[in-house]
């Protein structure tokens, strides 16, 4: 099943993940001991990571690395960035607002 970045997201230890890994490569067992959870719970976040496209693994000898997928980040990226536009716009019109209200009133 294809997810999309954003339910990657919409989870808090999906998010915790993604902190974890911003720094450098790690193992699942490495990442699980980060959490109060399973094994298995985390391993099914990674899964979910992978299939969004934000995680990718490599194999190093016997063990697996995960990675943060800098690349599709961007995607999350470039939708706050719009986010972030439209509300400095709004508050930007009600500074204007509140300046009209405040200024003293001509006769």
């Amino acid at each position: 099943m294809r997810r999309d970045v954003f339910q990657a997201i919409a989870d808090p230890t999906r998010r915790a993940i993604l902190l974890l890994l911003a720094s450098q490569a790690m193992t699942p067992n490495a990442i699980a001991e980060h959490f109060d959870s399973t094994r298995q719970a985390v391993s099914k976040h990674l899964k979910i990571l992978i299939e969004c496209e934000l995680l990718h693994s490599k194999q190093e000898g016997r063990e697996i690395f995960y990675e943060i997928e800098a690349k599709k980040l961007n995607e999350i990226d470039k939708y706050l960035e719009q986010v972030k536009k439209i509300w400095e716009r709004r508050f930007n019109q009600l500074d204007d607002v509140l300046k009209t209200l405040k200024s003293p009133h001509k006769k």
